[in-house]
Parts: C-alpha cells; sequence; structure tokens
C-alpha cells in the first residue's frame, strides 16, 4: 500500500506543478487557446479517459516488472488498429500491417506464457490499462481532429483538468489517509531533496510528452502514433535489464523483442504504403495538368480555325 501511495501522490504533485508550470509559460510567451467552460466541457471525456489511463498505468507498474508493462502497453495497437476502423470509420490495415501487428500480439502471447512473476492482481490492472489505454488513444484523436485548439491548448486542457480530477481518485482510494500519515511521521525531515528532484524531472519530462504527443496525434493516426509509444521502448528495455534484476527470463526479453520488431516492422509498412500514395498522387496531379493543358490547346485551336 505504501508504494502505491507514492506511486500516485508523486503524480498528484507532478500533475500540479506542470500545469502550474505551463500556465505561466502560456500567459507570459506562447500564443494560446482562452481556457472557456464551453471547451472545458466537450474536452472533459477525453481528460477523465487520459487520468484513468494513467491512473491504471500507475498501479500496473507497482503490482508488476517493467517488461510485464511494455507487453501489454505492446498489444494496443491492434487493438487501436481494430478501434480505430470500427468506430472512427479508417481504412482497415493493409496485410503488411496487419501481419505486424499479430507479430506484436505474438511476441506478448510469448512472453506472458514465461513470466514467472505472474499475478492475477498485477493483470487484473494490465487488461484495465490495456481497455482504458485503447480508448484514450482513440477517443483523442477523434477530440484533436474535431476540437480545433492548438497544441498548448490541448495541453492545457488535458493536464489542468486532469489536475481537478485527481483529488476525487485521492480519497475514494483513501490515499490521502497514507499521506497525512507519512507527514505526521516526518514532522522535520519530510522533505527529501532526490524525491522533489525525481518529481521535478517527471514534470518536467510530462510536459515535454504531452506537448509533442498531442503534436503527433495532430499529424497521424491513431494506430500510429499508438506504435511510435511502443517502439521507443526498446531504451527502456535495455536500461531495466542493467540496472533491475525483476525482469523477464531470456526467453521472455526474445518475445519482448518480437513485439518491439513488429512495431518496427508497422512504422516501415506504414511509410511505405504512405509513399505509394504520395507518388500516385503527384501521378494523377501530372495527368490532371496534362488534360488541362490539352483542354486549353483545343480550345485555342478552335478559336484559331474559327476566326
Amino acid at each position: 500500500m505504501a508504494k502505491q501511495h507514492y506511486a500516485t501522490s508523486s503524480l498528484v504533485i507532478g500533475y500540479a506543478l506542470c500545469s502550474s508550470l505551463l500556465a505561466i509559460i502560456n500567459k507570459c510567451f506562447l500564443c494560446h487557446d482562452p481556457f472557456n467552460l464551453e471547451t472545458a466541457k466537450k474536452f472533459a471525456p477525453a481528460a477523465i479517459v487520459f487520468y484513468l489511463a494513467i491512473f491504471t498505468n500507475t498501479n500496473l507498474l507497482v503490482h508488476a516488472n517493467v517488461d510485464t508493462f511494455i507487453v501489454f502497453r505492446s498489444l494496443t495497437p491492434l487493438l487501436v488498429a481494430i478501434a480505430d476502423t470500427t468506430f472512427r470509420k479508417q481504412p482497415c490495415p493493409s496485410k503488411l500491417t496487419f501481419s505486424s501487428l499479430v507479430i506484436i500480439l505474438g511476441g506478448a502471447v510469448g512472453y506472458v506464457i514465461t513470466d514467472s512473476a505472474f499475478s492475477l492482481t498485477a493483470y487484473s490492472w494490465a487488461l484495465a490499462y490495456l481497455v482504458t489505454i485503447t480508448a484514450e488513444m482513440v477517443y483523442i484523436k477523434h477530440i484533436v481532429t474535431n476540437l480545433g485548439l492548438n497544441t498548448w491548448g490541448f495541453v492545457l486542457y488535458n493536464n489542468l483538468l486532469s489536475l481537478m480530477i485527481s483529488p476525487i481518485f485521492w480519497f475514494l482510494t483513501g490515499e490521502h489517509k497514507s499521506v497525512f500519515s507519512a507527514v505526521e511521521s516526518r514532522v522535520e525531515g519530510w522533505f527529501q531533496l532526490d524525491a522533489f528532484v525525481a518529481v521535478a524531472l517527471s514534470c518536467l519530462f510530462g510536459l515535454l510528452i504531452s506537448f509533442f504527443g498531442f503534436a503527433a496525434r495532430k499529424a497521424i493516426s491513431a494506430t500510429a502514433f499508438t506504435v511510435t509509444g511502443v517502439v521507443n521502448k526498446f531504451l527502456t528495455v535495455a536500461i531495466n535489464v542493467t540496472i533491475w534484476d525483476k525482469h523477464a527470463s531470456a526467453f521472455g526479453l526474445v518475445s519482448l523483442l518480437f513485439t518491439l520488431a513488429g512495431g518496427v516492422l508497422y512504422q516501415q509498412s506504414v511509410t511505405a504504403k504512405g509513399n505509394i500514395a504520395s507518388a500516385q498522387h503527384e501521378t494523377a496531379s501530372e495527368e490532371l495538368k496534362d488534360e488541362s493543358d490539352s483542354a486549353e490547346y483545343d480550345e485555342e485551336k478552335q478559336k484559331l480555325i474559327s476566326s
């Protein structure tokens, strides 16, 4: 319970500092969307789903190792692709794209089979995280497509509304009692510099991730954004194996690498498809231009004959 308390409480503090810093930066230096109640109401469901994704993510990391988190995170592209096609009426993935998503799924299943630290509690949180992060990816893509805010506007609404939601969970989960007990037990030495630095760095990276994340959501599909989040876990795996002893077996790590390799293959398939589409668009434009030039030539020729 203590570990869970520190993880989620640090998250609440991080949101507070991050949102405050963001408000100052927006006010003094940046062009930003004004905060108004009507827009906040439209964005509120997205903020709730985002907070639930963070909440389940934190509890998953409390009860499971980093490898388990990465595997379940790697399952999201396939689910997001299905949800994107079903609810947002996006085109179905190509055969190569779908194959890459299946490779991701196969690697994840291989990892789960060899997970020596299997825990029902951990996998329950993992399932909850899988559902919420899939919903978050698809719904926020819908929001950024239709709401019309700039990138900093999305960052402001997302973090500020999430911060307003966090006290509700703070009391519902009973964490406020643990926080008060921790403060009372350390009347003089409750402030720790290393913890403060860790939270401050978390806020800084959270702000950067939020900004670049919303910018990426505008530019690419929900599935592509999800896979991007999976592929960047290579470094996480390397660091986890190096500094922690709580990681998967050799076969489990191979399965984990398969999920990441599937993510790389997905990126290649999407890039190839994008290049083909671009080439087709250029060819079509050239054909239209040729037809237009030919029509103008025929028109001029007809005028000369008439005169």
